[in-house]
C-alpha cells in the first residue's frame, strides 16, 4: 500500500493499438528512405572517370600478373626438365654400383 502513495510511483499505461504501432513504424521507415534519397548526390563526371580509370588499371595489373606467372611457370618447367635430364645422366654413370664403367681404387687399405 505504501508503494502506491509515493509521488514518483509508476502508473499503469494503457496498451497501444497494434495498428497504430504498425502505422507509426511505417511512417518512420518512409521518412528514413526519403531522407536518404535527399542526401544522395548526382555522381560527378570526375568521379565517374576516376572509377573507370581504377577498373582499367586493375584489369591491366591482373593481365600483367598472369603473364608474369605464366613466364615463371614456363621457366620452372624448363629448368626442371634440364635438371632431371642431368640427374638421369649421373644415375646412368654412377648408379649401377658394380657394373660401373669407371673403377676407383680403394681409399682405405
Amino acid at each position: 500500500m505504501a508503494l502506491s502513495r509515493r509521488p514518483y510511483a509508476y502508473s499503469k499505461v494503457d496498451k497501444e493499438d497494434p495498428e497504430d504501432i504498425i502505422h507509426r513504424r511505417a511512417q518512420f521507415l518512409i521518412h528514413k528512405v526519403l531522407e536518404k534519397a535527399d542526401s544522395r548526390r548526382k555522381p560527378s563526371c570526375l568521379r565517374i572517370r576516376i572509377s573507370k580509370l581504377k577498373v582499367k588499371i586493375g584489369n591491366r595489373l591482373r593481365r600483367f600478373r598472369k603473364r608474369i606467372m605464366s613466364g615463371v611457370s614456363a621457366a620452372r618447367l624448363g629448368i626442371h626438365g634440364h635438371v632431371m635430364s642431368q640427374l638421369k645422366t649421373w644415375k646412368r654413370l654412377f648408379g649401377r654400383g658394380r657394373q660401373t664403367l669407371i673403377t676407383f681404387p680403394p681409399l682405405v687399405k
